[in-house]
C-alpha cells in the first residue's frame, strides 16, 4: 500500500501533482485558482513539491518576471503511483458489488462529476458573497 509519505511531501500537496501533470507548467495562482484553495496554501503546498523533486520552477514565457510551476519526471512518476494506488482501492471498495452496479455506479458518478464542474465553471460555484 502506497503510504503519501514516501513520495516526500503530505497528500494536499501531492494532488497538486495531477492537474499540473494533466494540464501542464502554470502559475501558483492558476493552481490556487482551479483547485479553489487559497494561494498562500498552494503555495506551502508548492514548496513541498519543489523540496521532494516532483515539481520545479520554471520562467513563465508569457512574462519573465513570473514562475510557473512544472511537475519533473520523478512528479509523474508520482502521479502514475497515486493513479495506481487510487485504482486498487477502488478496485477493493467495489470488489463485491455485481458488475451491473459497478457499471451503474460509474456511470451515476461521472455525472455528477460533470454537474459539479459545469457548475463551477459559472458564478453559482463561487462562495457566496455577504450582503450588506
Amino acid at each position: 500500500m502506497l503510504k503519501t509519505g514516501d513520495l516526500g511531501a503530505e497528500f494536499s500537496a501531492l494532488m497538486l501533482l495531477l492537474p499540473l501533470g494533466a494540464m501542464g507548467p502554470m502559475r501558483v495562482t492558476d493552481l490556487a485558482d482551479l483547485k479553489q484553495a487559497d494561494p498562500s496554501t498552494v503555495s506551502r503546498q508548492v514548496a513541498q513539491l519543489v523540496k521532494a523533486g516532483l515539481a520545479r520552477r520554471e520562467a513563465d514565457p508569457a512574462d519573465g518576471r513570473a514562475s510557473r510551476l512544472a511537475v519533473t519526471e520523478a512528479g509523474l512518476s508520482a502521479c502514475e503511483r497515486l493513479r495506481t494506488a487510487r485504482t486498487a482501492l477502488l478496485e477493493r471498495a467495489l470488489s463485491d458489488w455485481p458488475a451491473e452496479r459497478v457499471d451503474t455506479f460509474a456511470q451515476l458518478f461521472e455525472e455528477f462529476n460533470s454537474s459539479v464542474e459545469a457548475l463551477l465553471r459559472t458564478d453559482l460555484g463561487a462562495p457566496p458573497r455577504e450582503t450588506a
